[in-house]
């Protein structure tokens, strides 16, 4: 039973790595030009007041929430793509401006910084192995892989912060 286990759980992890390996540069730029456009609903429907929303005192607001995705995508992309971030580390998320239209736009802007060096790059490129934030070793791919992942995990939690302010939270876009 144990081998079973084993043999199985090799055959996901391959069949996931070898599906990974086919995405091409032009399917990511679909992806996160998708998830933008979803992030953008959410962005859009919290009212202002929402923007502070904190569902307990230890939790980000909605904006810090935001806010730290946009510096992930930042960091995240710099890193995978050679690309100055023009954002010091850190800087988007002291930003005190978190009004509606400011966490927006800086936001999206973050959406536009992966989507444009995405497009720079070639396939043969998203191989090429990099050393994440000075520790991991991973494919270009993999670290635009583990910011997608980031980016949707924060946004998931934002729907949490709609519902408690009664808001009902954007259809899920998965295509």
């Amino acid at each position: 039973m144990k081998i079973r286990s084993l043999v199985l759980t090799l055959c996901l992890i391959m069949g996931s790595q070898l599906a990974m390996a086919q995405v091409k540069v032009a399917d990511l730029v679909k992806d996160w030009e998708r998830s933008k456009a979803y992030t953008k609903e959410y962005l859009d429907a919290m009212p202002e007041s929402g923007y502070a929303l904190k569902p307990t005192p230890e939790m980000r607001s909605f904006a810090e929430q935001l806010l730290h995705l946009a510096e992930a995508n930042y960091a995240f992309a710099s890193a995978a793509t050679g690309t100055k971030s023009p954002f010091g580390q850190g800087e988007l998320e002291k930003n005190s401006d978190k009004s509606k239209s400011n966490v927006s736009n800086l936001v999206l802007t973050s959406y536009d910084f992966v989507i444009d060096n995405i497009k720079k790059m070639s396939d043969a490129q998203l191989d090429e192995t990099i050393k994440m934030f000075g520790k991991f070793d991973m494919s270009k791919r993999m670290a635009l892989a583990k910011d997608f992942e980031h980016q949707a995990h924060h946004r998931g939690q934002t729907t949490v912060y709609l519902r408690l302010a009664g808001v009902t939270p954007p259809k899920e876009k998965l295509f």
